[in-house]
């Protein structure tokens, strides 16, 4: 899901930049010192797993974990997500410089709206319910970064709009097994170690 250098209009590589340094200003302001390790670990979590690429026609898919990086961190997530884009960009040349801006939205707002979206599911009662907000986690945060890089090539020209169809189509099996994924996890720590999943302190 890295969209890769010259691909992408001057507007569009400006406004992912902005956009992805007011995300990263309010995640570092938000983020309690406590709290640094586990950033680093899920920034190096999303760096290990957006390493496995499998291609698929003029794009490619791999894991994201920005839906269980929005859940455990919040706004801190942003600068999670920045800094595997970094290092990927640098050690790898997955993505690039100049498209890290767009590249950090594309993967790190998604993880902001499911994080929001879960605070509202952990409050019911019903295990259900809880169950299911976490699996939605999983699986919204890909579909909205899938939405987002095809939005980001679209508005670049037209003619990209193909391959922005099939990046969203593309990415389909992935929202599924995201979905799975996030909820084993976060239903992990809510057993081992539920202090993890207090969001409260990050609003």
């Amino acid at each position: 899901m890295h969209i890769s250098e010259g691909v992408l209009s001057a507007p569009v590589l400006i406004s992912g930049g902005v956009l992805s340094a007011a995300g990263v200003y309010f995640g570092l302001k938000k983020l309690d010192n406590e709290r640094i390790p586990l950033v680093a670990l899920i920034s190096a979590a999303f760096f290990v797993a957006s390493l496995i690429h499998v291609p698929l026609g003029p794009t490619s898919v791999h894991l994201i974990l920005n839906g269980l990086a929005g859940i455990l961190l919040g706004w801190a997530a942003f600068p999670a997500i920045l800094i595997g884009l970094f290092l990927q960009a640098i050690l790898f040349q997955f993505g690039g410089l100049t498209t890290l801006g767009v590249n950090t939205f594309n993967m790190a707002f998604p993880s902001i709206i499911v994080y929001y979206m879960f605070m509202f599911f952990k409050n019911s009662n019903n295990k259900t319910v809880v169950m299911i907000g976490e699996y939605l986690a999983g699986f919204l945060s890909v579909f909205f970064s899938a939405i987002l890089v095809g939005a980001s090539l679209y508005f670049t020209g037209q003619s990209f709009l193909k391959v922005a169809e099939l990046t969203v189509m593309a990415h389909i099996p992935v929202m599924i097994i995201e979905g799975f994924i996030t909820l084993i996890v976060v239903e992990f720590l809510r057993k081992v170690k539920p202090e993890m999943l207090e969001m409260e302190k990050l609003k």
